[in-house]
């Protein structure tokens, strides 16, 4: 992983848009920073597309879309993506699997969920799980003591015993069915909302992230950044981000911003 400081000119005036992680790279210590939260008014501002690719749920999700100085937010580890048409005043919401879905495995995801509790003491359900449609999340460390690595490694195991796709961010364990994650999402909000075909355009597009979960982003953005904590997590990956920011979190985030939209400014 190179310096953000080494982030190239000629690729940060020709972004089309920035994609970034929230739980531990937008926000810091749980919290959302006023740098970060005032980076993405910028960013958007100079004209980027600026989307969320995050674990969190469907209910955040139409918060962030309707209420953020975003494009669109793409939500459940890519299970769901939603946008906001400020013209029409309608919330424009797009699914990878038939909404019905999310009642047929509801209990299924649940099972394995108490199975993971059973086992793993000190585990316990996210506290936005209310408000998702398509995974269940497993908290390791937002609301409850941390718990170690092998203990994080038991969640998962247990999951893949009942078959479920799962992924570890910086505070949870998602599990749900199907062989979707965060990139699948983001090429098809990119192609039927943007207007824009990734796999040709990968080297105008930025991803900030933190955690193993964006591994699929840090391997296919030629160009992706990860906030300094990505550090702690850099043992459990294979796909490790570009660049990375001397700051953690938010303001890593910010931080990144800073520098991109200053090259972005440079010999003009």
């Amino acid at each position: 992983m190179k310096p953000i400081a080494r982030f190239p000119e000629d690729t940060a005036r020709n972004l089309q848009g920035i994609f970034f992680d929230i739980d531990d790279t937008f926000t810091l210590a749980g919290r959302i920073p006023a740098a970060s939260f005032s980076a993405l008014w910028e960013l958007s501002a100079a004209g980027l597309f600026c989307v969320p690719i995050t674990g969190r749920p469907a209910g955040w999700c139409d918060h962030i879309a309707r209420m953020w100085p975003v494009t669109g937010v793409v939500g459940e580890n890519g299970a769901l993506s939603f946008s906001y048409d400020r013209a029409e005043k309608r919330l424009k919401k797009r699914f990878f699997l038939p909404p019905d879905q999310a009642q047929k495995t509801r209990d299924l995801l649940m099972a394995a969920a108490a199975d993971v509790l059973r086992a793993v003491p000190g585990a316990a359900l996210a506290s936005d799980q209310p408000y998702r449609l398509f995974d269940v999340a497993v908290d390791f460390t937002e609301d409850v003591k941390p718990l170690t690595g092998d203990e994080v490694n038991m969640i998962c195991d247990i999951f893949a015993s009942h078959g479920l796709t799962y992924k570890v961010s910086s505070i949870h364990v998602n599990a749900w069915f199907g062989d979707y994650d965060k990139l699948t999402m983001t090429r098809i909000f990119s192609r039927e909302v943007l207007g824009i075909d990734l796999d040709e355009n990968r080297d105008r597009f930025v991803f900030f992230g933190d955690s193993p979960n964006d591994e699929p982003m840090f391997g296919f953005f030629p160009h992706s950044v990860g906030v300094a904590n990505i550090r702690d997590f850099a043992g459990r990956m294979k796909s490790l981000p570009a660049y990375v920011t001397e700051n953690a979190g938010g303001v890593g985030f910010a931080e990144g911003a800073r520098i991109i939209m200053g090259k972005r400014a440079a010999r003009r």
